[in-house]
């Protein structure tokens, strides 16, 4: 089965749940770092990353039963079809390390990062599908 083709300039939605103290520069440094890696490795336009920084009680998470520290959780959620395998598994090693590296502290080795495609007549932004934008482009092609 062939790869897909990115389609540059789709819009993603990241979500990022943090337990454990976050500072507002360690807030400012994710969401930058996030909308960075939206564009540089999955092709998205930067203007149109939305970036949802969450912190969660320490109390409400914990990995294998046990309580934590310090943990995170990112989910991206990207238009079906607009990266390949190798994107996003450049963009799931990159964005794990930037939680560590930000996040100053050893991270639970269950921190995941997901991308979720969402098809593109799902979803959208400014009140048109990613379907509708995709056949506006291709009309206009």
């Amino acid at each position: 089965m062939a790869e897909p083709d990115g389609v540059e300039g789709e819009m993603p939605f990241v979500n990022v749940k943090v337990a454990g103290p976050i500072a507002a520069a360690q807030i400012e440094d994710l969401q930058a770092g996030i909308t960075a890696l939206m564009a540089d490795v999955l092709r998205k336009k930067a203007d149109l990353t939305a970036v949802l920084i969450e912190r969660v009680e320490t109390a409400s998470w914990t990995v294998g039963a046990a309580p934590v520290t310090v943990a995170a959780h990112l989910d991206a959620k990207v238009t079906s079809g607009t990266n390949t395998t190798q994107e996003k598994a450049h963009f799931v090693t990159a964005a794990h390390a930037l939680l560590g590296a930000v996040l100053g502290r050893e991270l639970p080795t269950a921190t995941y990062v997901v991308i979720d495609e969402v098809p593109g007549d799902a979803w959208g932004y400014a009140g048109q599908t990613q379907a509708y934008r995709a056949g506006l482009r291709a009309a206009a092609a």
